[in-house]
């Protein structure tokens, strides 16, 4: 099988090592990946300002670039969003509606297409450990890959997953919400920051760059021993391929 890897703006920017783990997951279950090195961003910060011209430009490049049927894999449940579900709405009842349309069929977000289309088995390799799990808004409520997330961590022998007592309560990032609004974005981080200190955990995992990159710094400003860890690199790592 063939795919396409997107490797989103803030993993390209932060978490390099976790998009390599990322499609090292995909090529260790018999994945081809072709990685296009003229991607770029998938449009979301324009399209949630409204400026939706501009990001029909930034789609119909994606659209165009990704031209062979291929799936389009997407490590992350906010972009995965994005380029599935918004940009049908971007393209609904203009001339590029229906190759929105099989575009967006086949965009997955990586936990999605592990856990079902591939039904991968994890081998876990790793010490006993506890985490916890942050859902980010995208991946809860836009590409609802959250289920997947969760049942791949749960799936690893020697990982224990304990639940936050407000999983779903955004982190406060927001992407340019945190910018125009830092006074409640902080209050935000700071809220979700006591529920994961308050569960006793080693890590705090989870699927998008962004609420990892807001989430680790507010632990890291608090001088909190919690790890932060990119959900793919955590399962490459505990299956002994990263």
């Amino acid at each position: 099988m063939k795919v396409y890897f997107f490797g989103t703006c803030i993993g390209s920017a932060a978490f390099s090592e976790s998009l390599i783990c990322s499609i090292k997951l995909l090529q260790h279950y018999g994945v081809e990946v072709i990685y296009k090195k003229d991607q770029t961003c998938c449009g979301q910060p324009s399209f949630n300002n409204g400026y939706y011209e501009e990001t029909k430009k930034t789609a119909l490049y994606h659209m165009q670039l990704f031209n062979e049927p291929y799936p389009v894999i997407v490590p992350s449940g906010s972009c995965a969003g994005m380029m599935k579900h918004d940009y049908l709405t971007l393209f609904e009842g203009t001339e590029y509606e229906n190759m929105a349309k099989e575009f967006c069929q086949r965009v997955y977000e990586l936990s999605d297409f592990l856990h079902k289309e591939l039904n991968v088995k994890l081998e876990d390799k790793g010490n006993p450990v506890k985490v916890t799990w942050h859902s980010n808004c995208h991946s809860l409520r836009v590409s609802k890959s959250v289920a997947s997330s969760k049942a791949l961590l749960k799936s690893l022998n020697h990982v224990e997953l304990i639940e936050l007592e407000r999983e779903t309560t955004c982190c406060g990032f927001g992407g340019t919400f945190s910018v125009k609004e830092p006074e409640i974005s902080k209050a935000m981080v700071e809220s979700k920051v006591k529920d994961i200190l308050n569960q006793n955990v080693e890590y705090l995992i989870t699927g998008d760059g962004g609420c990892l990159l807001n989430i680790s710094g507010a632990l890291e400003k608090c001088n909190a021993k919690v790890k932060t860890m990119y959900l793919f690199e955590f399962l490459a790592k505990r299956i002994g391929i990263a």
